[in-house]
């Protein structure tokens, strides 16, 4: 395990974090302290613990709406995805209605060639 050493509210703490891990828990710990400046900076000094209660709340309510962002988006997806099946199964359709008309056409072209040239037509 990592050691890290992180500032908040211009406090040192240690943590631990996997080996490869230490520059994204700094950026963590980072944001983290921007919202406790913000914080601090809107409502002064009321205390280390609530400035720390609410600036984890703040970061809940952007965690709790960029989830309901993204479910929205999977259910989106969702659909595209469904609906694209639904135009692929009639665009099949479609490409063979067309294959077989133009083999109809085909034959029907043969058979008037046929009978301009007083050639029996072949199947």
């Amino acid at each position: 395990m990592a050691q890290v050493t992180v500032q908040i509210d211009g406090k040192a703490y240690r943590m631990a974090c996997e080996e490869g891990q230490e520059s994204h828990l700094e950026d963590l710990a980072a944001g983290f302290d921007r919202y406790v400046g913000h914080l601090k900076a809107q409502f002064g000094e009321i205390g280390d613990l609530r400035i720390t209660v609410m600036a984890g709340i703040m970061v809940m309510d952007e965690l709790n709406d960029v989830t309901r962002r993204l479910e929205t988006l999977e259910k989106e997806t969702e659909q595209l995805r469904s609906g694209r099946e639904g135009v692929l199964v009639e665009v099949s359709r479609s490409e063979e209605a067309i294959a077989q008309a133009l083999g109809e056409l085909t034959n029907q072209i043969q058979g008037m060639a046929a009978k301009l040239n007083g050639k029996p037509q072949v199947n």
